[in-house]
């Protein structure tokens, strides 16, 4: 099985016994929502039972208390009114009476109201309420119509004391209810506090269960999903630095785990690739190496013929020039010129011989590589054409030239071939003139050679730059059509290229370009990126 199908293999698996990140984070969210909502719940519960007891002691309890010691006040005042008509006899003591006796109901009433849920403290009120009634129909009103009548304190003392006795049993009665509305009442405290207690008790209880909750849901996030998140993060450097081999192993959720394999699958496929390209690289480098025995070869073969050939051509002309000069009064007319032919052929065998001796030596003898200022070059091949320039009146103009990195010979002959074509192939009824125009870019320089005379027909636009092939007669222009390959070949020595301008009407217009120089680069020891590193 390949290590991309057991990373697919790792990943379904993976997806098939984890939960996922959201799935987990959202189980926990869950789960914290579940606690907050069940103690604020309970929280709540807790709040209204305290709510509860504290109400009934406030609301009820305390007021029904107060509410029972009124009537005993009241009570009281009664008696005493009472009394101190039946010893004065004086009408206005009667006031607080009848004030109590009317004050009695309403104050009754609310205690009755107060004491609704208390129906053993309402019986005991209904009770007391009823002794207290029972004396004021014996006593009171009898005493009060006594008294009225004009019967003596002394007279109605007897029945001043049974009042007493009867009023002491009603008394009683309330005093026996307030000692259980005291005993209520200190229960209902005590109750007051034991819900105050569990209160805090259930939101202390609440509050450390939610910081509990909330440490095991960080400890869990960062155990289950940040963890794998940062081991996956780490891997990846490590792989992104250049250990190619280090393999991810998938791990956390399923999504993260789905994620390490296809981060795996990547990996891999990238080793894949850049296992393939070395084998391409590998492959290329032996080609290029054999390309470059070949043509060294081939450059070395071209090099020995074109040299071997010379001393043979030489004589072959020498000999017949010799035979021409020594027996020409013993020769006629034709074989005059079949020595004539022999010496032309020897002639233009030799200067193809040397275009070509010329032509295998760019890039091989041509080495001496440096900053180069084309101006210079320039003049230089100027005064080599100085005397074919002055011949056919020709006028050259050009841009200022900048300096480039190259071979000063082998740009002088580019200059010497262009601005000779350019001379050569003049028009017949106007002086040439040609004009040198210079751009710049980021990339480099493109220099453009234009000229007036009689052109190139676009279809041959490639054809003029193949070696040895001409586009007129032998007779016609001299050359063996070897220039512009030469020039094609140094421009591209110097990493340029060259083109006809095939839109130009008014001649022939070439362009090349010659790049700058590009920075050095320092490869790392571990595959990266390439750092720029200033020339020195």
């Amino acid at each position: 099985m390949s290590s991309t199908a057991a990373a697919s293999t790792t990943a379904t698996a993976g997806r098939g016994t984890r939960m996922t990140t959201s799935r987990r984070l959202s189980v926990m969210m869950f789960g914290m929502t579940v606690l907050v909502l069940a103690g604020g719940g309970v929280g709540a519960v807790a709040l209204s039972h305290t709510a509860t007891v504290s109400n009934r002691l406030a609301d009820r309890i305390s007021p029904a208390r107060t509410a029972v010691s009124r009537l005993e006040s009241g009570l009281l005042e009664q008696v005493a009114a009472v009394r101190g008509y039946v010893i004065t006899g004086d009408p206005g003591l009667l006031r607080p009476y009848e004030e109590g006796v009317a004050a009695e109901g309403a104050t009754a009433q609310r205690a009755r109201d107060l004491l609704a849920d208390e129906p053993e403290a309402r019986r005991e009120l209904d009770a007391a309420l009823a002794l207290a009634e029972r004396w004021r129909a014996g006593y009171p009103t009898r005493l009060i119509a006594a008294r009225r009548a004009g019967t003596s304190a002394a007279e109605l003392a007897p029945v001043v004391r049974r009042s007493g006795l009867a009023f002491d049993a009603a008394q009683a009665a309330l005093t026996s209810l307030e000692a259980r509305l005291d005993r209520v009442q200190a229960a209902g405290r005590a109750d007051l506090d034991r819900a105050r207690g569990l209160r805090d008790l259930l939101f202390v209880a609440i509050l450390a269960t939610l910081l509990l909750s909330s440490i095991v849901i960080s400890v869990l996030v960062r155990t289950t999903v940040l963890r794998p998140l940062d081991r996956l993060g780490a891997s990846v450097r490590r792989v992104a630095g250049g250990d190619f081999e280090h393999r991810l192993a998938p791990e956390g959720p399923a999504d993260i785990a789905r994620l390490t394999a296809d981060v795996e699958t990547m990996r891999q496929r990238v080793v894949d690739a850049l296992n393939t390209s070395r084998r391409h690289r590998d492959a290329l480098e032996q080609q290029a190496a054999e390309l470059r025995r070949s043509n060294e070869d081939l450059e070395q073969f071209a090099y020995v013929a074109s040299h071997d050939l010379q001393e043979p051509l030489r004589k072959v002309a020498s000999f017949c020039q010799m035979l021409q000069r020594r027996y020409a009064d013993q020769l006629d007319d034709r074989a005059r010129q079949y020595i004539d032919y022999a010496v032309d052929g020897a002639t233009r065998m030799q200067n193809l011989i040397n275009d070509l001796l010329a032509f295998s030596r760019i890039g091989r003898v041509y080495r001496d590589d440096r900053e180069v200022d084309l101006a210079a070059t320039f003049a230089q091949a100027e005064s080599n054409l100085s005397e074919a320039v002055a011949e056919a009146g020709a006028e050259i103009e050009a841009d200022p030239l900048p300096v480039v990195q190259g071979d000063p010979t082998l740009l002088t002959m580019l200059w010497q071939n262009l601005l000779g074509n350019a001379v050569k192939f003049r028009s017949p009824d106007r002086p040439p003139r040609i004009r040198v125009a210079v751009t710049e870019d980021t990339a480099g320089w493109e220099f453009a050679v234009a000229d007036n005379g009689i052109g190139i027909d676009p279809r041959y636009a490639d054809k003029i730059f193949l070696i040895f092939q001409r586009l007129h007669p032998r007779g016609a222009y001299d050359g063996t059509g070897i220039g512009l390959a030469i020039c094609k070949k140094i421009v591209e020595y110097h990493g340029g290229t060259l083109r006809l301008d095939d839109g130009y009407a008014d001649g022939a217009r070439f362009v090349f370009t010659l790049p700058k120089p590009a920075p050095a680069v320092r490869v790392p020891e571990q595959a990266g990126e390439l750092t720029p590193v200033a020339p020195g």
